[in-house]
């Protein structure tokens, strides 16, 4: 069986976090996307994603391929049912594509449709990631930790309910609070929980990353792969790679990967008449509303902010930003804006890509030439 996760119409709503990668290759619970189907399946799977992006995330095409929406969250009846797909049959949910099992090398309904009628978590924007989270996480563990035992918990740490605790290999936790009760904790591969730190499930601390000194993690977080972070987190997703390595709040936000938050660097979540939270949305041209009464900021990936950036309630950074200038920056920041005004002068192309390729050799990953030119379609979508 051969597997491609192909971008719907959710991949412009999840902008600014899927101009550099597909819907596929966001992360939500523990995992990405992909990291999750291919677990589900034990299989390779592949990309169908936008012509720009495809060199980095190629899609792989056989005789028989079977088409996944990745945006529609998995429960056990999908997995079943998508997995039990004929050749020739789609499954639609609300009248939309989630599957389907062709000969064609482009996803559409087939004549043979299966309604799919039991209720499912859809994934349709940006803010819907962090929504969700909790229960993402609470699916991951499951699915990750299932069959396997945990490393033993240091008596160091204060724990409550261990049973929904894993640590895995080369993982250091010590003096730490970790409460089970509400949901699970999960410490990922060589990651390091430092002392004082107190985290309340469910959260996600991916592999290689690191909860500094005293740090507040509530519920609802995932802390993503080679990530340090301090201060106060809650219901808050860093897709990886990415620091906010001091004193500060994130809450109820995306952050996408190689991308710095400086010390005592804020967001706001609420506003203050309590009304619901206006977000950017690149397809719309205009801001629509969240329908939530807690929504924080986007930040698209390469995007750094200085130390006591303040961000206003439903703000959205693009990629590239550089947010240095003084008072609280506007509610939408465009890509390679050099000091984060409306009025900011636009960042060299470039020492932008300098700055990144410095930055991913400091995690020894390399800036290829398709990184490249990705960046350089998103700074012409910006400056055109």
């Amino acid at each position: 069986m051969n597997i491609v996760l192909f971008d719907g119409e959710e991949w412009e709503n999840f902008l600014p976090l899927t101009f550099t990668k597909p819907v596929a290759a966001v992360r939500m619970g523990i995992l990405t996307f992909v990291e999750r189907w291919e677990k589900i399946t034990n299989k390779k799977v592949s990309f169908l994603t936008q012509n720009y992006l495809s060199e980095k995330f190629p899609a792989d095409f056989q005789s028989e391929n079977l088409f996944i929406n990745p945006a529609f969250f998995p429960s056990k009846k999908l997995i079943d049912t998508i997995l039990n797909l004929n050749l020739g049959q789609s499954i639609v949910y609300k009248n939309q594509l989630v599957a389907v099992k062709t000969v064609e090398q482009t996803p559409t309904i087939t004549v043979d449709v299966i309604d799919f009628d039991e209720e499912i978590i859809h994934i349709q924007h940006s803010w819907d990631l962090f929504t969700y989270n909790f229960q993402a996480i609470d699916f991951d563990f499951d699915l990750v930790t299932e069959g396997r035992t945990s490393q033993p918990i240091s008596p160091t740490n204060g724990v409550l309910n261990p049973d929904r605790i894993f640590i895995e290999e080369g993982a250091f936790v010590e003096f730490a609070t970790l409460n089970a009760t509400d949901g699970p904790i999960y410490i990922g591969k060589d990651s390091f929980v430092m002392e004082g730190s107190m985290v309340r499930g469910g959260m996600a601390l991916c592999e290689h990353a690191t909860i500094k000194m005293g740090t507040k993690v509530y519920a609802g977080c995932t802390i993503g792969p080679h990530c340090k972070v301090g201060g106060e987190l809650s219901n808050a997703i860093i897709l990886g790679f990415s620091n906010k390595g001091h004193d500060g709040y994130l809450g109820n936000s995306v952050v996408g990967e190689w991308c710095n938050l400086g010390a005592d660097t804020n967001n706001s979540n609420l506003k203050n008449n309590y009304d619901i939270v206006k977000l950017w949305s690149y397809k719309e041209k205009r801001f629509v509303k969240t329908g939530l009464q807690f929504c924080g900021v986007i930040v698209g990936d390469y995007a750094k902010a200085a130390i006591n950036t303040q961000f206003n309630t439903g703000t959205v950074v693009g990629v590239c930003a550089s947010i240095f200038q003084p008072g609280f920056p506007p509610n939408l920041i465009k890509h390679y804006s050099w000091g984060g005004n409306s009025d900011a002068p636009v960042y060299n192309l470039d020492r932008a890509c300098e700055a990144a390729e410095r930055m991913m050799a400091r995690r020894k990953v390399e800036f290829t030439s398709a990184d490249r030119k990705i960046l350089e379609h998103i700074f012409n979508l910006n400056n055109n």
